[in-house]
């Protein structure tokens, strides 16, 4: 077979059923059921929006479920860059709406997928995408039926068994030259054929070869509530929360002054915090602790002491600033913990207002904010009263899986 070069494969995720079979939820038809915390599209979506081999993605949905698939593809990487259009009263015309969608989108080759198979794995894409590599056609993932086979009558008699060998489930993405099953889709809607149960079988109507791929164990589709509720199963079970820890420190140098302000309270003292800002050296290793736990850089990337503009600035600006960075990228700050080690002031005394501080600025219960002190035993220079430090560590959870 001659090998195909520069392929663009586009995805159609078939999603404008009703699923009957499911039964009625709130949360709409089944594609929306959440599995895992998430609707199944959105987990179906997500697998192949982390394909590489991904060039564009079309959503065929039903009208009334736009407001659903918004709120689904919302968090998704990427999920802006889907194409949606909507479907029609059979799969067969949802699937053509979704191919005229892609006539634009410069693809050589689609795959089309049910929504409701959120399991399909990357080695299954991989070996679909070694058979269009290879100049197949049509290529069909599919598992060798293993149950015994029996034609009943309209008694519910049994007629015969029909044996199983080459048998085979079919599953998707089916995969096709895209303009071979344009051609054949719309050929089948102009002969008035809206009979087809999948798309492969458009494609044997049309005279194609269409060449069987190993499908996997694991790319089920959810028609019933039971498999609704099996499939949460696998996925609570499974998923690992995505937990993170930050760490951060910073130490300021004690000069002459009138005293210091720690995690956003002034306590009077015989001497000040040398710095840029206000030298809220708690403040400030906490900021640091909150950037880590997205990777966000340190404080000194977001507000340089260069800058004319954070001289004097109260620290509870660059908090601020850490926790809207945490909480854009999907973040739930669970726990702020400061320790500062310092010969004087006294912290005892304003512990509790330090909490309330950290409580409003990072909008979290008091119970989650902890601030400790303790001496360094006279020992180096916090210990002569040349400095305070303070050390930060922040848990955040992040939604989705950590794995």
């Amino acid at each position: 077979m001659q090998q195909c070069t520069n392929t663009a494969i586009g995805i159609i995720i078939v999603a404008a059923g009703r699923g009957e079979r499911a039964g009625s939820s709130v949360e709409g038809p089944k594609q929306y059921r959440r599995i895992g915390g998430k609707p199944v599209i959105t987990h179906t979506l997500a697998r192949f929006l982390a394909w590489p081999k991904t060039a564009r993605v079309v959503a065929v949905i039903h009208p009334d479920d736009a407001t659903l698939f918004e709120m689904a593809r919302s968090d998704l990487v990427g999920g802006e860059n889907i194409l949606v259009c909507f479907g029609g009263a059979t799969r067969q015309q949802s699937v053509l709406a979704g191919l005229r969608a892609l006539s634009n989108a410069g693809v050589t080759h689609v795959m089309i997928h049910d929504a409701v198979r959120p399991f399909i794995d990357e080695d299954l894409l991989e070996r679909i995408a070694t058979g269009i590599e290879a100049g197949d056609t049509c290529l069909l993932p599919a598992m060798p039926v293993t149950d015994t086979l029996k034609r009943g009558d309209a008694a519910g008699l049994v007629v015969e068994t029909v044996p199983r060998a080459g048998l085979y489930a079919a599953q998707t993405p089916q995969t096709f030259s895209y303009p071979a099953i344009v051609k054949a889709h719309e050929a089948a809607a102009a002969s008035g054929r809206d009979d087809f149960t999948d798309d492969a079988s458009i494609a044997e109507w049309a005279g194609l070869a269409v060449r069987l791929v190993e499908g996997s164990p694991d790319n089920v589709k959810l028609t019933l509530q039971k498999d609704i509720a099996m499939a949460d199963a696998k996925l609570t079970r499974t998923a690992l929360p995505d937990v993170r820890t930050g760490n951060g420190y910073d130490v300021h140098q004690l000069v002459p002054g009138d005293g210091v302000t720690l995690c956003g309270i002034f306590i009077p003292h015989d001497q000040a915090l040398k710095g840029h800002s206000d030298a809220d050296v708690a403040l400030h290793a906490l900021t640091d602790a909150l950037l880590a736990t997205c990777g966000a850089g340190d404080i000194g990337d977001h507000f340089p002491p260069s800058d004319p503009q954070w001289k004097g600035a109260p620290s509870r600006i660059f908090l601020e600033h850490a926790a809207k960075i945490v909480r854009k990228a999907g973040g739930t700050i669970m726990n702020a913990d400061i320790s500062l080690i310092a010969e004087a002031p006294k912290i005892g005394p304003h512990r509790r207002a330090m909490r309330e501080k950290l409580a409003e600025v990072l909008a979290i219960s008091l119970d989650r904010c902890s601030v400790k002190a303790t001496t360094n035993e006279t020992i180096g220079f916090v210990g002569r009263r040349e400095g305070i430090a303070a050390i930060a560590t922040a848990t955040v959870v992040f939604a989705g899986d950590a794995r």
